[in-house]
């Protein structure tokens, strides 16, 4: 990784990103773009803070400034008092970056509803606790930038994974909603779907062979572009409202 311009070296000066399950790896790489893009981040972790202390060391190797923020995101007092830490810390708060998930493998008619509601509460719910906590922060200081994690499973469904699917698709509708009623206020609200990634959470369901016959290109994105892209994206200043597939399958 290159070195950060000098303009945004000094930590002051730096936009603030939070994101979201900063302890894995999509959440590792987006807390790196970011960081070379010269933001400040904030790195949210629930369960796994020794892998969120290595995302943020591998932050300050390169030059980045950052630190971490431990929520459970099925808590909406937990999600206030990490937007509070970070108000507190840095005064504003310029993008979030939704990327906390959950998955399990279960078909639509085995699926227990324990784990159906676990899925629904951390990946939906959640989600729309860090929005409307942050929305409440960027208000007051003329707008901001919300990128959520999505994807394909929402937009097509897939086999043995029913309440993931569901809790993707049910983001889609949310970020459409809130884009068209944040819009006046120049928030901006989208969805990225970043494409099969090799992480702990995918384990071995990596598509190999003839899996991926439905990729036209015959391979999955490489997350280092896909990272930098949904950084590029969330600068977009006139862009609110939109779902983007960071791969080459085709709806």
């Amino acid at each position: 990784m290159s070195a950060f311009p000098p303009a945004a070296q000094d930590v002051r000066e730096r936009r603030t990103v939070l994101v979201t399950g900063g302890s894995g790896g999509i959440g590792r790489a987006l807390c790196l773009a970011f960081a070379h893009a010269g933001y400040w981040v904030g790195v949210h972790y629930f369960r796994q803070r020794p892998a969120a202390e290595q995302t943020l060391a591998l932050l300050s190797q390169a030059g980045g400034q950052g630190a971490l923020y431990q929520a459970d995101v099925r808590s909406s007092l937990e999600v206030q008092a990490m937007l509070d830490a970070i108000r507190a810390q840095r005064g504003r708060l310029d993008t979030l970056l939704c990327n906390a998930g959950i998955a399990s493998k279960h078909l639509v008619v085995t699926c227990p509803e324990e784990a159906w509601q676990q899925i629904i509460d951390t990946n939906l719910t959640g989600t729309y606790r860090c929005m409307t906590a942050a929305v409440n922060d960027m208000m007051p200081q003329g707008g901001g930038s919300i990128v959520v994690i999505g994807s394909f499973a929402g937009l097509q469904g897939t086999n043995g994974q029913a309440a993931y699917a569901a809790s993707k698709a049910g983001l889609i509708g949310l970020v459409k909603t809130a884009a068209r009623e944040w819009g006046p206020l120049n928030i901006r609200v989208n969805l990225v779907c970043p494409g099969w990634q090799q992480t702990r959470m995918a384990g071995d369901s990596l598509p190999t062979g003839d899996r991926l016959d439905d990729h036209v290109l015959g391979r999955v994105s490489n997350l280092a572009d896909v990272s930098r892209t949904i950084c590029q994206l969330a600068q977009l200043s006139d862009m609110s409202g939109q779902v983007w597939n960071l791969d080459s399958r085709i709806l």
